[in-house]
């Protein structure tokens, strides 16, 4: 018999939110329909990915989780998944985002909403200096001395930019700008795709106190694409790491960050306190360097969380409320800034790990990797599915998202969301023909395996080492929408980031951004207030 979760009324969550307690609100929606309507502190687990998703956003098993979705119906389901994984102090949202709606509270609609919402107000609240796509053009044109630091990763980077913007992601920017300008008379513009790490990246120069003008471009490369001008693409030019006077310059302004923001530090007794303490206190553990410092070495247990990124999606690395943060780096700047933000948009318990020899970041292991442990599967080899696929007695179901698909997937392969499995697959397939599934790694593959026999009483194989296993065997991909057995609301497509920009999306996004902050004061969302000058 199906076990009903406990139910709590807008209110009561309400309440359990503006609490000082650890707990998390998860929306176990897929994300293209969590991008229609949440509420603001809701993180976004798809019941598709909450496995493998769960134990990395909200890590300890007590901690209280609401679930919602649409109506309450999904979330039982998810709060069902989330008991068998050992969670014990899971409820429900009652009727959802219709009984939030209902009850009065406000509704955001777009993804990464409490970042994004901050992005905006510090713009307001600090006057935070910008200009227009055309008056960047201009300047360029007449050959002003100025930089463009882009504070976008590299993917993002390289999909558009800025002719002449060198790639320098959020956190870098404050590290990397008095090696990308080292005289003080040239401007830096920081750009985006659009607002929010253009604002927060132009106000970290200006915080970090550096003698440059400093000007954010409004509205980023989007901006840039709307008013005429041309993108490049295919770039990997970074910024330089800074080495000798330019390293100081950049520890000394974190330090001035440091006291205005009231960035905490956190030694190596204390730290090993916190995690000794860490199985009835959630401690997340992130290193915010740039990608490639993490892999090349770092200290066991930290995730990468790359510092802009943390700070422009919070609720992507972390969904349980009040809860500890430690933050390393290897050069006293990355952490500090990200912190001084992380301050900012008002979560508590965030420490600077310090103290600690950067010849101790030597682990290469990837805490991402583990997903906990998926179901046991029958398995096919890559060369067994290519035999059966040629004699046409194996169908193929694809558990990747739909961006994924799209971009490659076993020639013939069928494309499916995990979580409506029971509808999507119903009569799929004569029974003559076995069914083989795939996912990018096969974990989702196996936890789709394993609800296909639950609810259809059918045994589905799934491809050894998944799409990607096939694909390093030299196997074919195909693209495009092949044959989609669902609907398309798995992810949220981002206006700045396809193949073919589309005006409308853009200006739609942007609008969006800048409608941000009335629905902030009318949820109430009050930030904490910092001194208004550098301290000496």
């Amino acid at each position: 018999m199906t076990k009903t979760f406990p139910e709590l009324d807008p209110s009561a969550v309400r309440a359990l939110l503006a609490g000082e307690a650890e707990c998390a609100l998860v929306d176990v929606r897929e994300e293209g329909a969590f991008s229609d309507g949440h509420p603001y502190h809701a993180a976004c687990i798809p019941l598709s990915r909450l496995e493998r998703e769960i134990i990395r956003l909200v890590p300890l098993r007590g901690t209280p989780i609401v679930l919602t979705d649409a109506d309450g119906s999904l979330a039982q389901r998810g709060a069902e998944a989330l008991a068998e994984l050992g969670y014990h102090d899971v409820s429900v949202l009652a009727g959802g985002l219709a009984a939030w709606r209902a009850a009065g509270h406000e509704v955001f609609t777009g993804v990464n909403v409490p970042s994004k919402a901050f992005g905006e107000y510090v713009e307001h609240h600090h006057g935070t200096p910008s200009l227009s796509a055309d008056e960047l053009k201009a300047r360029i044109d007449h050959g002003e001395r100025l930089v463009i630091l882009d504070s976008r990763p590299l993917p993002e980077y390289q999909s558009m930019s800025i002719p002449g913007a060198l790639d320098c992601p959020g956190a870098e920017l404050a590290y990397r700008v008095h090696a990308a300008a080292p005289d003080p008379g040239t401007t830096v513009i920081v750009n985006c795709a659009g607002r929010t790490r253009s604002i927060i990246g132009a106000q970290s120069l200006v915080n970090a106190g550096i003698p440059n003008p400093v000007l954010a471009l409004r509205n980023g490369t989007m901006g840039w694409h709307l008013a005429g001008h041309a993108l490049e693409h295919g770039r990997t030019d970074m910024a330089a790491a800074p080495i000798g006077t330019a390293l100081e310059l950049a520890q000394d302004a974190a330090r001035r960050v440091a006291r205005r923001f009231d960035v905490q530090a956190i030694g190596p007794s204390d730290f090993a306190g916190w995690q000794a303490e860490a199985h009835g206190r959630t401690l997340y553990c992130f290193d915010v360097r740039d990608p490639s410092e993490y892999r090349a070495g770092h200290l066991p247990g930290f995730r990468n969380a790359p510092g802009g990124q943390l700070v422009q999606a919070t609720d992507e690395y972390m969904a349980t409320r009040n809860a500890r943060v430690v933050l390393a780096d290897t050069d006293g700047v990355r952490a500090i800034m990200t912190a001084s933000w992380l301050n900012q948009m008002g979560l508590r318990h965030i420490r600077v790990l310090a103290g600690v020899d950067p010849a101790a970041f030597t682990d290469r292991s990837d805490p991402d990797l583990d997903h906990g442990a998926a179901p046991r599967a029958d398995v096919v080899s890559v060369a067994a599915l290519a035999a059966g696929l040629a004699r046409g007695d194996l169908v193929v179901v694809d558990f990747a998202t739909s961006e994924e698909y799209r971009r490659g997937h076993v020639p013939g392969a069928a494309w499916a969301v995990r979580s409506r499995i029971g509808s999507s697959l119903a009569g799929f397939a004569p029974t003559s023909r076995s069914i083989v599934f795939t996912s990018p790694d096969a974990v989702t593959a196996r936890w789709a395996a394993r609800d296909f026999e639950v609810r259809h009483g059918r045994r589905a194989l799934v491809l050894d080492g998944g799409t990607e296993r096939w694909r390093a065997a030299g196997q074919p991909l195909v693209s495009g929408r092949e044959q989609m057995l669902d609907v398309e609301d798995d992810v949220w497509r981002k206006p700045f980031d396809v193949r073919e920009p589309a005006p409308d999306a853009m200006r739609a996004y942007l609008a969006w951004e800048l409608e941000l902050p009335a629905q902030l004061q009318r949820e109430g969302v009050v930030f904490p207030v910092f001194p208004a000058r550098m301290a000496d």
